[in-house]
């Protein structure tokens, strides 16, 4: 696809799957804030995260503990912004048809964020175990990751049907609409 058409597309297209991904889009933005500010806190640029007064919250001691600090020899605030980017140019990746011009692009962003939910909620039990408290933030964005894994769904499944070489209804309906042009003209 030509670089002005993908801007085109992306910036005015209309379509269901495209309001999806662009909520997908601002919930991985979301998530992404979410771990920069957690990132802020892990690498000392702020003293202190401020929870809502919410029971079983206390981010400062979540994100200050060894568990926030146990993998690659890094804070995990950094890599949770970006793996949520990741999630945000999966989404952002290809044109307004992609699911059937382009299906492994859909079927490898539902399968990043099934990934994404799947780690979120185990990192929450690791997070709730080891301090006995919940990372306000961090819980934010699982909950983002939640959201999208809904949104993706439609999509996803177009683009596997696609792959299987079957046509949902709109596709079918489109080429009656196609071929009743072609021999009217």
């Amino acid at each position: 696809m030509e670089p002005s058409q993908l801007s085109r597309e992306l910036r005015e297209g209309e379509s269901p799957d495209l309001d999806r991904r662009r909520w997908i889009i601002g919930l991985s933005m979301l998530g992404a804030t979410m771990g920069q500010i957690v990132s802020l806190y892990q690498t000392g640029i702020i003293k202190e995260l401020p929870d809502l007064p919410i029971p079983f919250v206390d981010s400062d001691r979540v994100d200050a503990s060894d568990y926030a600090y146990s993998r690659l020899n890094t804070p995990d605030g950094p890599l949770m912004a970006i793996n949520y980017g990741i999630t945000a140019w999966l989404a952002s990746t290809g044109g307004q048809n992609r699911a059937r011009e382009n299906p492994l692009v859909p079927i490898a962003m539902g399968a990043k964020i099934a990934f994404d939910v799947v780690t979120a909620l185990e990192l929450a039990r690791e997070e709730w175990s080891e301090n006995k408290a919940l990372c306000e933030y961090c819980q934010v964005a699982t909950l983002a990751s939640i959201v999208s894994l809904g949104l993706a769904v439609p999509e996803v499944t177009t683009a596997v049907k696609t792959l299987l070489g079957q046509k949902d209804e709109a596709s079918i309906a489109q080429g009656s609409i196609d071929r009743r042009s072609d021999r009217a003209a």
